[in-house]
């Protein structure tokens, strides 16, 4: 849902982010290749859509009233971010459930905006996961405050509503004619936006669809410590609708870090982890992609909120070793090889 307000404050500036031309990122591909730059919405992330989506309908219903009520959310990162700059915006209170994961620098952010922060340290006895604790302590925290609002989001269809202006700017630049789409797959957000943008608009775009190895969103359960979030999730989300992906690439946190650090070498593109994760899935389907297409990547943030793992050298040593090869080495494609592809349809 836009903000506009004659286009006056910050939140006039979410959405509307660039659609660049990646010349230098995987030679010898055969057809052009376009990045959706999200890290320019004015929270730093695609999720800044989301939470305006979320957090504006309600306003604007009368649900939620500046001064009195509350919104509270579990978000690792990026969602949390744009809601508690919006929610600074209006003048709402904002409650933020993270976790012991949560970035030094996330939660300074968090704070600096005005927002609460709860730190969930214990994991879910069952899974031994830390989403499903995050989440049961954001319901006790809604039940036990006035006037709260939960944005849930995995389950508000709002969510997904946001991401088809995302879809619609992608294909009016490219006068619809988009062949392939990739994009991170964790709440379903942007995946069902986008997926719906398409149907409606009778578009005959592939829709890939990336999750983490170790996620349950297309795979079985499978115990694994991830290092990088942003995409996958341990929960399976309502809003997933599986026929929404055409295919579906898993990849591990190596690829992540492989894939940021081949688009910042090659491209100049500081971007987050679940874009290294796109850059990945652009690598391993290339064989596939008949020449002449146009590909968009969505990547959904940027990569200063991982200076401290991502773009560390002695971080990426010590979890994956001497590994700096797989990005100053050029990469033709089909070079990489594939983990996990599951095909729908």
């Amino acid at each position: 849902m836009p903000y506009d307000e004659g286009k006056k404050g910050i939140l006039s500036t979410v959405g509307g982010t660039p659609l660049i031309e990646l010349e230098r990122l995987l030679p010898g591909l055969g057809s052009r290749v376009f990045a959706k730059v999200e890290r320019f919405n004015p929270g730093g992330s695609i999720k800044d859509r989301s939470a305006l989506s979320m957090v504006l309908a309600r306003i604007r219903s009368g649900d939620l009233v500046p001064g009195k009520s509350t919104v509270i959310e579990s978000s690792s990162g990026n969602l949390a971010i744009g809601l508690a700059q919006i929610c600074g915006y209006f003048g709402l209170r904002f409650i933020c459930v993270v976790d012991a994961r949560t970035t030094r620098q996330n939660i300074a952010i968090l704070r600096a905006y005005g927002a609460e922060v709860e730190i969930v340290v214990d994991p879910d006895p069952v899974t031994g996961e830390l989403l499903p604790a995050r989440l049961r302590r954001v319901a006790d925290l809604v039940a036990d405050t006035p006037d709260a609002y939960w944005p849930d989001q995995y389950s508000n269809p709002l969510n997904p509503l946001a991401h088809q202006a995302t879809m619609r700017e992608i294909a009016e630049a490219l006068d619809h004619r988009v062949d392939q789409l990739i994009v991170a797959a964790g709440t379903s957000g942007t995946l069902g936006g986008c997926a719906e943008y398409i149907r409606q608009s009778g578009m005959s775009t592939t829709v890939n669809a990336v999750d983490a190895i170790g996620s349950v969103l297309f795979a079985p359960p499978e115990r694994r410590t991830r290092l990088i979030p942003g995409h996958g999730a341990s929960v399976v989300p309502r809003l997933l609708r599986p026929a929404d992906a055409d295919r579906v690439i898993h990849v591990g946190d190596l690829d992540c870090v492989v894939g940021c650090r081949q688009l910042v070498a090659r491209e100049a593109v500081l971007a987050g982890g679940s874009s290294g994760a796109v850059v990945s899935a652009l690598e391993r389907i290339a064989p596939d992609i008949p020449p002449g297409s146009n590909v968009v990547l969505v990547l959904p943030d940027g990569g200063d909120r991982y200076l401290e793992t991502i773009y560390d050298d002695a971080w990426v040593h010590r979890h994956f070793g001497e590994v700096s090869h797989l990005w100053k080495e050029p990469l033709s494609v089909g070079a990489v090889p594939a983990l996990v592809d599951i095909a729908h349809g």
